[in-house]
């Protein structure tokens, strides 16, 4: 029994979810089954979509509802359900489009849908209500900027958009929901004990009641996943199993099973570590724990930086930054990384842990050569540390892609600049895009710092650019115009430190 009176889940080999106001405990599960795999073959909840299977289109999403920090209310957020295993969802409640009809009516944002005729050929209808269900749920006015963010992740053949726009606009006219989900009568299931909600609390509580004390062991088709709840347990379990697949939102992962069909026989879960999941903001820097969502890693960095505003609605889709998280980021290596080129000119650093042993390396040093990273055998990512500089302090971001939402960089540099008057006394440049790692512009910051902040200074940053990287031409851009475009952010970036109010529209050409 929990301080709060509830009971506390202690068996270590079942899955313990809602779904419809039911409990669902599922044991032999393959941990690399996916959520939409179970619905849709388990379960014959043929609403939620397969599309590209990689948590690009958005047909796949489903809305989890979770406990916040305190326990006293509800997180609601959209998630691809093509990239999150099975076993992720313990604890949790799952949502999916069957769940919104009650009494024979439509939820407020299906029928929306409805009247503005927000759908055609129907296929991706279901992942669109259900990102329009995460928004009416967490956000009671959003402005158009907001509803297009929060439908960043769902594409769309026929409608062109519009219509799905005022959909999201009107659907809060019928006023709150009174009733989240309908509520069945009988179980639809006869091994799973059928539980009515009639109320956020029952709910609450409902979720309460499946927190769980001790680590989720659970094995079938000859793998084994596991989900500790403390770090030192996951120290230990990494010891144990060195070689395991260490497991955060799975927004990478999925892929390699759904895509490249990989193998995982051992996975450990860091989604229920209390240590992995925490922000702490001091005088001099954020902490945040490399379990945090991308979601919630944005909000401190962006209460900080609010510059960096741009970079983090651009980076990925709202139901991958909600699974996804920073730690995870940065430990997968990728050389085209939207956020690590900015934590690095910031000085961010990194709290790696091996057993009991701990060290903070610099973000700056921890990337080797291509995916080859500063770390030990055992050894993880526990902590970044983003230090918080003066308000004199220019930090900035920039990428360059073929869409604004929802798309991979060709480039992603960042810049930090601290002027004395007109003389620069701390230049930083980090780009990714431009080499088989993340890295410091280290020519070009010496071409810029002890001199005016002026064009003939940038010409030469420019050329000491040119120098500091050799890009290579793949599907997303060619050497030259990697080049090229990095040359020209960097000029948008002195052009927009100087306060020039037309910066926006000046062409990447000079």
């Amino acid at each position: 029994m929990s301080e709060d009176g509830h009971n506390i889940a202690t068996s270590s080999d079942t899955i313990r979810f809602m779904l419809d106001g039911e409990l669902y405990e599922l044991a032999d599960v393959d941990p690399t089954r996916t959520v939409l795999q179970f619905l849709r073959e388990d379960l014959g909840r043929t609403g939620t979509k397969e599309g590209c299977a990689e948590g690009d289109c958005g047909a796949c999403t489903v809305v989890l509802a979770e406990l916040n920090k305190d326990g006293s209310d509800l997180t609601v957020r959209a998630i691809n359900s093509c990239i999150q295993f099975l076993p992720t969802l313990d604890g949790k409640e799952l949502i999916t489009v069957e769940s919104l009809g009650r009494d024979g009516n439509l939820h407020p944002a299906q029928q929306a849908m409805v009247d503005h005729h927000g759908s055609q050929c129907g296929f991706c209808t279901p992942g669109f209500v259900m990102s329009l269900l995460a928004l009416y749920k967490s956000n009671p006015k959003p402005s158009r900027r907001e509803i297009d963010d929060a439908l960043a992740g769902n594409l769309c053949r026929c409608t062109g958009y519009r219509p799905i726009i005022a959909a999201a606009e009107a659907m809060y006219d019928a006023g709150p929901d009174t009733a989240w989900l309908r509520q069945p009568a009988t179980s639809a299931n006869a091994k799973n004990k059928a539980k009515k909600l009639r109320a956020p609390t029952d709910r609450i509580n409902a979720l309460k009641d499946l927190r769980r004390d001790s680590c989720l062991t659970l094995t079938g088709s000859g793998r084994t996943f596991f989900a500790p709840t403390t770090s030192d347990e996951f120290a230990g379990l990494l010891a144990i199993h060195p070689d395991a697949t260490i497991l955060a939102g799975g927004t990478d992962i999925g892929l390699w099973v759904t895509k490249q069909h990989r193998e995982l026989d051992t996975i450990i879960y860091t989604g229920r570590i209390e240590e992995l999941n925490q922000v702490k903001v001091t005088v001099s820097q954020i902490e945040i724990g490399a379990a945090v969502s991308l979601t919630d890693a944005m909000e401190p960095i962006l209460d900080a930086y609010p510059d960096l505003d741009e970079l983090f609605k651009r980076f990925a889709s709202p139901p991958i930054r909600n699974a996804g998280t920073l730690g995870g980021n940065i430990a997968n290596g990728s050389p085209i990384g939207d956020s690590m080129p900015a934590l690095m000119v910031a000085g961010t650093t990194l709290v790696l842990r091996r057993g009991r042993s701990r060290r903070e390396v610099s973000l700056g040093d921890f990337y080797i050569e291509y995916q080859v990273k500063d770390l030990r055998p055992a050894e993880f990512i526990e902590s970044i540390r983003m230090p918080l500089l003066g308000d004199d302090v220019i930090l900035r971001s920039h990428k360059l892609s073929k869409r604004f939402d929802q798309d991979i960089s060709a480039v992603c540099s960042a810049y930090c600049l601290e002027l004395d008057g007109e003389l620069v006394t701390t230049f930083r440049m980090a780009c990714g895009g431009m080499a088989a790692t993340i890295r410091r512009a280290e020519r070009c910051e010496a071409a810029v710092v002890g001199k005016p902040w002026n064009n003939d200074t940038i010409d030469a940053a420019c050329k000491a650019l040119a120098r500091d990287f050799e890009p290579i031409s793949d599907m997303r851009a060619s050497r030259g115009y990697r080049l090229r475009g990095a040359q020209n952010l960097l000029r948008r970036f002195y052009l927009e430190s100087r306060g020039d109010a037309d910066a926006s529209v000046y062409s990447y050409g000079r």
